[in-house]
């Protein structure tokens, strides 16, 4: 199954006084390009979010391999790195389009709870999710992402 990576154009707001992208908008593009991501496998935020999955952000980590500015085309690559029925770990890979730079590489890790905050099995309570997890986990372990 190949996946488009997720394309963010730098916003001038984006970028600091010396006209660097400021490190916090990197998790934003990552936000972004993970909501992308779950509508590309079929599971968007809004379907799992109706179908009682939530599914927070338990860590980040970023990378900062080098930096974009204003108007930089940043294409974003998004995986499983790992799925463990109720734990989740995605990550990132950011490269400058026009020059095949690589910006920045990252994790975020998930959990799924219910809609009470209690750790929920995908397996048990959403087995065609977790299915999907498993499946695009394998995806990115054979380097087909």
């Amino acid at each position: 199954m190949g996946l488009e990576k997720y394309i963010h154009r730098v916003k001038y707001y984006e970028t600091d006084k010396m006209g660097v992208t400021h490190h916090s908008n990197y998790v934003r593009w990552m936000e972004e390009a993970r909501i992308d991501f779950l509508e590309q496998i079929g599971f968007g935020y809004r379907k799992l979010e109706d179908d009682g999955i939530v599914s927070p952000v338990i860590g980040v980590e970023c990378e900062f391999k080098a930096t974009t500015t204003f108007d930089d085309t940043v294409e974003i690559e998004v995986g499983v790195e790992e799925f463990r029925g109720v734990r989740l770990v995605i990550f990132y890979k950011m490269v400058n389009a026009a020059d095949g730079k690589l910006v920045l590489t990252g994790r975020t890790r998930h959990c799924f709870v219910d809609a009470n905050g209690r750790p929920t099995v995908l397996e048990h309570s959403f087995p065609d999710f977790a299915h999907k997890l498993a499946e695009m986990q394998e995806i990115s372990k054979s380097g087909q992402a």
